[in-house]
């Protein structure tokens, strides 16, 4: 693990902060708000978005930042796609679960590299803990993740080694499971389902070996749902795809995960890959 990645060090504290700012609207009676159909918004997601669009500009001045509550027109969106490196903010990723108060939401940065998911900060606000790795660019086993916790002791962080897919847990939305999936849930055999909110929490949940897979099927999600999370996955040794086991592309020009992701321990997913091919195809 290392111990000594200053530029992750410090996007762990930018997120640690945003965290600090969603609790203290926690503890408040706010009210949540629509954007659109199915899509809440309330003061801690704005108020941790300008805090981390604020510091990240602090801390890395010229650095492209692509933010949920703060997405900028068609034109200059293209030109931040088109730099080389890009931070993805969620600043409440889970806003609905924020709502619910069920404590299954989370701060989100990350940061992609010529199109790749490179580094990522989960902060988990209602444990303290915040989840942090680094992916290997050439796809490689040369990433690093680890969890700190409250106290700020870190241990490494390292994926499930299951390998049959009728013996792992599979992680699905709390709020709705997708019937889409049903057939490929089926097809694999997988009888064991973990309902969770927060794709940061999910993907969370198998970087720390609770869980063993997570099957998205396209539509709501974006690019800053899944940068920070990825990250931290492939650094723990596990794999995040899209449904036809390509890599995800952070460099646009759509913000949309139109593909759908598999993420999983690693040991599963040319399995999990297959499977959906087939199923969905």
């Amino acid at each position: 693990m290392n111990q000594n990645d200053r530029e992750l060090d410090e996007i762990v504290r930018i997120a640690r902060a945003a965290a600090a700012v969603v609790m203290d609207v926690y503890a408040t009676p706010f009210t949540v708000e629509m954007k659109g159909p199915g899509d809440p918004v309330t003061r801690a997601d704005r108020e941790a978005n300008a805090l981390i669009c604020s510091a990240l500009e602090a801390a890395f001045p010229g650095e492209a930042v692509l933010a949920e509550e703060s997405v900028p027109a068609a034109d200059e969106l293209a030109a931040r796609f088109r730099q080389e490196r890009v931070f993805f903010v969620d600043p409440l990723d889970g806003t609905r679960e924020f709502a619910d108060r069920n404590g299954e939401f989370a701060v989100m940065i990350g940061l992609s590299v010529r199109g790749r998911a490179a580094l990522g900060v989960v902060v988990t606000p209602t444990t303290g803990e915040a989840l942090a790795g680094r992916a290997d660019e050439g796809g490689g086993d040369g990433g690093f993740a680890f969890l700190e916790a409250k106290d700020g002791s870190r241990r490494p962080l390292r994926v499930s080694s299951v390998g049959a897919p009728a013996d792992a847990a599979l992680i699905v939305s709390r709020s709705h499971r997708p019937k889409e999936l049903e057939p490929l849930i089926a097809r694999l055999g997988i009888t064991r389902v973990v309902p969770c909110g927060s794709v940061g929490v999910k993907i969370a949940r198998i970087a720390t070996a609770e869980v063993d897979l997570y099957i998205h099927g396209g539509g709501g999600a974006k690019l800053w749902d899944s940068c920070a999370p990825e990250a931290v996955l492939r650094g723990a040794g596990g794999r995040f795809t899209d449904l036809a086991g390509a890599p995800i592309d952070y460099a646009g020009p759509g913000l949309k995960l139109a593909r759908g992701i598999i993420a999983s321990n690693g040991a599963l997913q040319d399995a999990v890959v297959a499977a959906a091919r087939s199923e969905l195809g």
